[in-house]
């Protein structure tokens, strides 16, 4: 048992709480305790929001529920939506979909995974990155990037846009469509879309590979904080392309690399996940913790998402993205790289990916002519695992003979990452925290470690939070001796005492 999951004697420590975390999707906290030498005996991500979605999907007609776990997020709604339907073409026997409903899905999804990536970069952490991780409040944000940096700011909120119209285009709306459906589609992609979306498909590749430059020289400029920061040796999960192992968001087979980069797990079927994984509960949060069932819970925990996908692949099938992944992967001398900021880079890289898919996805003339849906023998369970913006995402099904649902499983992206949130919070509170000031800085060091991981808290537990954010310093007998507040309008407020 190691520290990050029990302190000794923790009735004699003092506890720092940074609740709740901001620039994140939902709502959680950070737990700190020191001991009488301010050295941090215990780090701890909670998740405080209650995961409800699982329950009251029961009862529900099984063609009701790619619309409604949608609402899970409001930022990776598509993610949901896809992998309920591909967990449900099983139950109405459409396997395989026709190839016009699998290709706009796919769309679709690179579409979703685009506008996420652009969205968390530009928008929640590129402020930390440009202007410091201790930079006044009242600047952090995606305003201050667009007063100091203008054009980085009309690229990203241009790349989200563009994401938002192949979602608009394929699914109905920008966010919670219906385009999916089990079986597969209930649309194609129309004349007027194809055309508006090719419009400009050669400028968003150019606006990604600046974004991908971008994050090269930001860590150019600082290469050493950029690789000591919040650096946690990991497992990495990921899905690959069965044939090749290329990088597939899609459908594809699971596989596992170890920390040092040797593949322990390949080509193991989705539908089988609960012969790979297990999940674990712990009594001071809402939000399991998944492990390798062969190693256990202590050492088969692992990363998936961005950092885990671009390592874990054997290549990329696209030429831009695949020149910056080997760039990426170099800087790693032969191991793998596991500092936290490093995930933005293969964020941006997979970024780029997703637009020359769509690049790609665009030339198929079964975007817009061939059938819809397909069926055939029906099941009563099906599991749809596909990977969302932030990492792979499992939905599991059973369908009763009345069409209603009897169970539901749901394994997000955020969930996977729980016990790597956590070590990364433990490696820069050991790190930079001697528990004697609390800083605004010195705190968002600790956020900007987790939200380098893109965490959607909402689809992790399905629930929304507020932002404001207060820190107390208690002394081993509950007395208050400092308090850091944060208020809604970026105000920073000192306490002591």
């Amino acid at each position: 048992m190691t520290d990050l999951e029990t302190a000794a004697h923790p009735e004699g420590l003092r506890r720092v709480a940074i609740d709740p975390l901001t620039r994140v999707e939902g709502h959680g906290k950070v737990t700190l305790l020191l001991d009488e030498h301010n050295r941090v005996q215990q780090a701890r991500l909670h998740i405080v929001e209650f995961r409800g979605f699982e329950q009251f999907i029961c009862g529900r007609p099984y063609w009701e529920v790619p619309v409604m776990v949608q609402r899970l997020c409001g930022i990776c709604p598509v993610s949901h939506h896809l992998a309920a339907s591909k967990a449900l073409d099983r139950v109405v026997g459409a396997q395989p979909v026709p190839r016009s409903a699998d290709l706009l899905r796919r769309l679709m999804h690179v579409g979703q995974v685009m506008q996420s990536h652009a969205l968390h970069f530009f928008h929640l952490s590129s402020p930390d990155l440009l202007f410091g991780f201790d930079a006044e409040p009242a600047r952090r944000h995606i305003v201050g990037v667009a007063q100091a940096h203008p054009d980085i700011a009309r690229k990203g909120i241009g790349l989200r846009k563009y994401g938002q119209e192949v979602i608009r285009a394929t699914a109905g709306k920008r966010i919670h469509g219906t385009g999916s459906v089990p079986g597969g589609v209930n649309r194609l992609l129309s004349d007027d879309d194809h055309l508006l979306l090719l419009r400009d498909v050669s400028q968003m590749i150019e606006w990604a590979e600046d974004a991908v430059a971008l994050v090269k020289r930001l860590h150019a400029a600082d290469s050493v904080r950029h690789e000591s920061f919040a650096v946690v040796p990991a497992q990495m999960l990921s899905l690959v392309r069965p044939d090749d192992g290329a990088l597939e968001l899609y459908d594809g087979v699971i596989r596992v690399r170890d920390a040092s980069g040797a593949i322990v797990v390949d080509h193991h079927d989705p539908a089988d996940y609960l012969g790979l994984i297990e999940e674990e509960v712990k009594p001071w949060s809402w939000m399991k913790f998944p492990y390798l069932r062969a190693q256990g819970p202590q050492q088969g925990w692992y990363r998936v998402g961005p950092l885990a996908r671009v390592q874990n692949c054997s290549f990329i099938s696209t030429p831009r993205a695949e020149r910056e992944r080997r760039e990426f992967v170099d800087t790693g001398r032969g191991q793998p790289v596991h500092a936290a900021l490093a995930t933005h880079w293969a964020r941006m890289i997979e970024m780029l990916h997703a637009m020359e898919l769509i690049a790609e996805l665009l030339h198929e003339p079964a975007l817009r002519h061939g059938d819809l849906t397909a069926s055939g023998p029906r099941a009563s369970e099906g599991i749809g695992v596909i990977e969302a913006p932030r990492g792979t995402l499992i939905h599991h099904y059973r369908v009763g003979p009345d069409d209603l649902v009897a169970m539901c499983n749901l394994i997000v992206s955020t969930t996977h990452n729980n016990q790597a949130m956590n070590e990364a919070v433990r490696a820069v509170a050991r790190q930079r925290f001697d528990g004697r000031e609390l800083t605004e800085g010195l705190l968002n060091e600790i956020e900007v470690a987790i939200r380098a991981y893109d965490p959607c808290l909402s689809c992790a537990t399905h629930a929304l939070g507020a932002m404001p954010l207060q820190v107390d310093l208690l002394a081993a007998d509950g007395t208050r001796r400092d308090r850091l507040m944060r208020h809604g309008d970026g105000r920073v407020q000192h306490d002591e005492g």
